[in-house]
């Protein structure tokens, strides 16, 4: 009897734990569920704030790449060298006491290829490229197109100040890339290069514009460059930079680079000015400049102005000139400090250079020049550029 009331005890002990455990999971799932939902949402808002935004996408060239690398050319050609036909050609001791050893054993002409790139212009087969591609004593220019047909070209001109050459095939129907406006480019902008580095036909690179107007680089005479980042090396010369609505804002010229290859400095000629150049090369043959004689300017250093009696290093000085040039018989003279060019102030010599060479010829341009602590203004009129031979890199 005792063990059957032991036994019904422990049962029904049993069911009522069991039951309360029961009860307690629902109840604390109820009321979990019955939470309301004022209390829920700022637990929902710190779960979607700690989760992290997807990365943004970069921008997107594909549609542009497709309309505009067809019209970038692979440009290769051939000129004729003249070498002195000698053993002591490069030995600079022979060459100082002997003089040049072609006069003494004769020259000999010898066949030199150099591969770059081009931008297709026109319809009708002009193409833009570096005259440094093309070359000078050119014996024969191959202009390889989108359709993968090798066309003979003809020079229409070159232009070592700007490093620009005008090329025309004799085709029709080609893609080409429209010109836009460099003047409207800002730092930090995306480009696209496109050209054929060393042979790898119309490869694509994208960056930023890095800076405008970059001058003194040492690459020609006229530098107003826009430097990218876009990757450039070599073959990319003369190859398109192009903007985010697919225009040609530069020719890719060159690289600054101390292992031959890309170091993430590029320097590109702005269509604004490449424009002008092919505008020039098609009507003339040559790029008609401004020019105030021969007049070789620097900038004023800390001593020179010193020395000048300057009260600052503004401007640049007149350290060479000719007495035929027009800035000579306007009463110019060595020792001068150019201040402004039609009341532009000057900042460096490069961009002396560019004001002067974009002056009308034959128009009248005021200097106001410093000499010997006193400033005047000196007027002359502006005579044409006469042609002469760009620094080689």
């Amino acid at each position: 009897m005792f063990k059957r009331l032991s036994l019904s005890f422990l049962l029904i002990a049993t069911g009522l734990v069991t039951g309360l455990v029961l009860s307690g999971r629902v109840a604390n799932r109820d009321e979990v569920v019955a939470l309301p939902m004022e209390e829920q949402a700022p637990a929902a808002t710190a779960a979607r704030a700690s989760t992290p935004a997807a990365p943004q996408a970069g921008p997107d060239f594909t549609a542009i790449a497709a309309q505009t690398t067809r019209a970038v050319t692979n440009i290769s050609a051939v000129q004729v060298v003249r070498r002195p036909n000698s053993p002591f050609a490069a030995d600079p001791f022979f060459q100082q006491f002997f003089g040049d050893p072609g006069e003494m054993f004769g020259y000999r002409n010898r066949y030199e290829s150099s591969l770059g790139s081009g931008v297709l212009i026109s319809p009708d087969g002009y193409v833009v490229t570096n005259s440094h591609v093309v070359g000078e004593n050119n014996a024969e220019v191959t202009v390889s197109v989108g359709d993968k047909r090798e066309l003979k070209a003809l020079i229409v001109g070159t232009d070592s100040w700007t490093d620009l050459a005008l090329l025309k095939v004799d085709a029709t129907s080609l893609p080409v890339v429209p010109w836009g406006d460099s003047s409207k480019l800002k730092v930090a902008e995306w480009v696209m290069a496109i050209g054929n580095p060393f042979s790898l036909n119309q490869t694509v690179t994208l960056g930023v514009v890095s800076a405008l107007g970059r001058a003194g680089v040492g690459i020609s005479t006229y530098e107003d460059f826009i430097q990218t980042d876009a990757a450039i090396n070599p073959g990319n010369s003369g190859g398109a930079l192009i903007n985010s609505r697919g225009e040609l804002i530069g020719i890719n010229t060159a690289i600054f680079s101390q292992s031959g290859g890309y170091q993430g400095i590029g320097f590109a000629v702005p269509s604004n000015l490449a424009r002008r150049v092919v505008d020039d090369l098609m009507e003339y043959g040559e790029v008609r400049r401004g020019s105030l004689g021969y007049v070789d300017v620097s900038p004023v250093t800390t001593r020179l102005a010193e020395e000048l009696r300057a009260p600052n290093t503004d401007g640049v000085v007149i350290t060479q000139m000719s007495r035929a040039s027009a800035a000579y018989k306007a009463g110019m003279r060595p020792g001068d400090i150019v201040l402004s060019v039609n009341g532009t102030a000057i900042t460096n010599p490069s961009q002396f250079v560019r004001l002067i060479a974009d002056a009308a010829i034959g128009s009248t341009v005021r200097l106001d020049v410093r000499r010997e602590g006193r400033t005047e203004a000196v007027r002359m009129t502006v005579e044409r550029q006469q042609p002469r031979v760009a620094p080689r890199r």
